[in-house]
């Protein structure tokens, strides 16, 4: 898979005929104090991640879920994958209990809170 090295552009994999910006909600606390539950998101599906962005992607389990990626990672078959956490540590499922996540599966990269008060999300360092 191609990497924009902008970090922002469009994935040559993905076909330019989907749409590419969408709407997230955040469920839980697993992104507090940042994002709440019922934040809304504008995303941009197939937006390559960079280390410390928020993102969207389905985990191992089929769940779609709001999640920082950390870093990238090699999965369990060899392939390229981002290491995802939770902002909040005690809350949430992510990479700490089912390992990195396939790149394929990081499916948009969060941009803007929208509600309830708009702002530009801003990357984090990575290791916190």
């Amino acid at each position: 898979m191609g990497r924009d090295m902008r970090g922002g552009g469009r994935r040559p994999d993905v076909p330019p005929s989907r749409l590419p910006w969408g709407l997230a909600r955040v469920r839980g606390g697993s992104m507090l104090p940042g994002l709440r539950p019922g934040d809304r998101l504008l995303v941009r599906y197939a937006a390559t991640p960079r280390p410390g962005e928020v993102v969207v992607a389905r985990l191992a389990d089929g769940t779609v879920a709001v999640k920082r990626a950390t870093e990238r990672r090699t999965t369990a078959t060899g392939g390229p994958g981002w290491w995802l956490l939770s902002d909040n540590p005690d809350e949430g499922v992510d990479s700490r209990h089912r390992g990195p996540v396939d790149a394929a599966a990081v499916l948009a990269v969060a941009r803007v809170r929208l509600w309830p008060w708009p702002r530009v999300l801003r990357r984090t360092r990575a290791g916190r």
